[in-house]
């Protein structure tokens, strides 16, 4: 009896020890260093420029660089970062807003190319929103947006064209649900959206949004969400959570990253006041994110628990780990911290003049709006039918071409059959507007420097700046100044036409043969007969080119000036670039390559 007394407790000795060593190599185990190979070093990020999400993904690739790794982030749409999820170019995505995605991502989760990691902010929301005013003034549901159609202008402003949030409200108007058939929606992007609050804020008039939390538009504006959008946008004003997702596999094959994206969790609050440094102190995200981790140890300490550097050492909490780089990156670090203030110089005058020229941007959108809404008006009022054959007329009398009136009458049914004869003309008006106050700022001005040397010594590295700097640069300061529309629009168009007809009349004035001019001035013509009746009847082949440059360029700005909300076949291309839609993108595309042909060959210099 006692020998099994002893057996017992001996085999319940070895028991607790066999349990302890199993709970001890669990426990080292869960701290153990985790194995990754040499390719996760680069994390691929995607922000699909919400500043919410380039908030949080700014924030996860401050940790990753202290860590070791390589983050690199790419501005992509919501459909496109699915897809490229799928075909293994994006290792993460943070920006996974439930419900409104869920058609977005089904079948990418159906498939398995993409994989859930976690939830990372609940409680967000998404719908339409008016500016406190407004709500108190009776705007306060879905329903009561058709009451207000005069003073909301029949507009409704939305942000980037593909969104899922614009995509809910097309499809109310296209089914005139609740009476907003009538309404149009703006399309723009996230910042043009917030400008033109901006601007609704300072006059006291009523606008009606896409607004969401979290966002420092909930700091900056007294805002209400609007009830009755529960069937479009979800109960709960959008009630939404955001999901961190990653591509097929990646947890596995990266399971240090895996550990940190598991970790990682946000609350509304602390991601607006990352925004806000983004948008109101106008800090980079990398800088917003370090600036607001740094003051947040308790947060950063939790969210790498457990996750080491990628040569498997302890991840210091206070992200001492990062590698300084050496003596380079101190020096650049050095440079860097003495920057000289070019861009907060120029966004001071932007602001400036913003306060203090209201009443001159107000007279310039009016007068710029009334002439575009002239021309459309024209456009639209002539019967469609008339206004084919009447291009087709004046094709064949410009330059005499029957092939050419054929092809142009062909070319503008071919667009009516593709259902972009609307489209087409708000294009066409906005460009032959932007062509007539380019050509007659530039032509004269071309003649004026081929006839002073050092008035065109002096524009020619405006010229050049005009040309190179990136047409989106022209769109900042015109939509803080003028707000959303067709005025910004033309007016970085004009800005970056405008080089092609000064110095292509500069160039034919110039070139005017010498004998010519002296046989005129043998004749006794003066310097005005001169101009007119010599120089520019000669130089008129290059003059009209550059009234052509000046026509193509403009056209290649419609994608452009879509993102201000100038409407036309730019909407059209980025809603099909921003959801993948190949054949509306080179329908679109084929429409505006055909209406440049139209207008190339009608304008081309013809001696008949």
């Amino acid at each position: 009896m006692l020998r099994a007394v002893w057996v017992c407790a001996g085999a319940s000795v070895l028991l607790c020890l066999t349990l302890a060593t199993t709970a001890a190599l669990a426990a080292n185990a869960t701290q153990a260093p985790l194995r990754e190979p040499d390719s996760c070093r680069e994390v691929r990020l995607a922000d699909v420029g919400w500043t919410d999400v380039t908030a949080t993904t700014a924030v996860l690739s401050h940790l990753l660089r202290d860590l070791g790794y390589h983050p690199r982030t790419t501005l992509l749409a919501v459909p496109v970062t699915f897809a490229s999820m799928k075909a293994g170019d994006i290792d993460v995505f943070l920006g996974n807003w439930m419900p409104a995605q869920t058609k977005d991502r089904r079948a990418y989760l159906d498939d398995g190319s993409v994989e859930i990691v976690r939830t990372n902010l609940v409680g967000a929301k998404y719908t339409l929103a008016v500016p406190a005013y407004t709500y108190a003034a009776g705007l306060r549901d879905f329903s009561d947006i058709q009451r207000f159609s005069e003073t909301l202008h029949g507009t409704i402003y939305g942000i980037e064209a593909g969104n899922d949030g614009n995509h809910h409200i097309l499809e109310l108007i296209s089914r005139n649900e609740l009476g907003l058939g009538a309404f149009k929606l703006v399309e723009s992007s996230e910042q043009g959206m917030l400008a033109a609050i901006t601007r609704a804020y300072a006059a006291h008039e009523p606008i009606v949004f896409l607004g969401w939390d979290p966002h420092p538009m909930n700091l900056r504006f007294d805002m209400r969400y609007l009830s009755g959008g529960d069937k479009s946008f979800g109960p709960n004003f959008g009630g939404a959570s955001v999901l961190t997702l990653a591509r097929r596999h990646y947890l596995t094959q990266c399971p240090n990253v895996g550990r940190l994206l598991r970790n990682l969790e946000f609350t509304s609050y602390g991601e607006s006041e990352v925004m806000l440094g983004m948008l109101d102190r106008h800090e980079a995200p990398d800088e917003a994110a370090g600036a607001w981790l740094s003051s947040h140890p308790r947060e950063r300490a939790a969210w790498l628990q457990g996750v080491t550097t990628i040569d498997r050492r302890p991840a210091a909490p206070d992200g001492a780990s990062r590698a300084l780089g050496g003596r380079a990156d101190a020096f650049r670090s050095w440079v860097t911290l003495r920057k000289i203030p070019v861009g907060e110089a120029v966004a001071t005058q932007v602001q400036y003049l913003k306060e203090h020229g209201a009443g001159f941007f107000a007279g310039v959108t009016a007068a710029v709006g009334g002439m575009i809404a002239g021309a459309s008006y024209l456009l639209h009022a002539l019967p469609s039918p008339a206004l084919v054959v009447l291009l087709g007329l004046l094709a064949w009398y410009l330059q005499r071409s029957l092939w050419l009136a054929l092809f142009v009458v062909a070319a503008q049914l071919l667009i009516m059959n593709q259902g972009y004869w609307q489209a087409m003309l708000e294009t066409l008006a906005l460009v032959l507007v932007a062509t007539i106050v380019t050509s007659a700022i530039g032509v004269p001005l071309g003649i004026v420097t081929a006839q002073r040397p050092r008035l065109a010594a002096v524009l020619r590295p405006v010229l050049d700046l005009m040309q190179t700097l990136p047409t989106f640069v022209y769109l900042i300061p015109t939509l803080v100044l003028f707000g959303l529309g067709v005025v910004p629009a033309l007016i970085s168009t004009v800005i970056f036409a405008l080089p092609a007809p000064v110095r292509l009349t500069q160039l034919g004035i110039s070139g005017v043969s010498k004998s010519l001019v002296e046989a005129g001035e043998a004749f006794g013509a003066t310097p005005m007969q001169l101009l007119f009746k010599v120089k520019l009847p000669s130089a008129a082949p290059l003059i009209l080119a550059g009234v052509t440059q000046c026509i193509m360029l403009s056209l290649s700005m419609v994608v452009i000036a879509a993102l201000v909300g100038a409407g036309g076949l730019g909407v059209i291309v980025v809603r099909a670039l921003n959801s993948v839609q190949v054949g509306v993108g080179f329908e679109a595309g084929l429409t505006i390559v055909l209406l440049a042909i139209i207008l190339d060959r009608m304008t081309r210099f013809s001696r008949h």
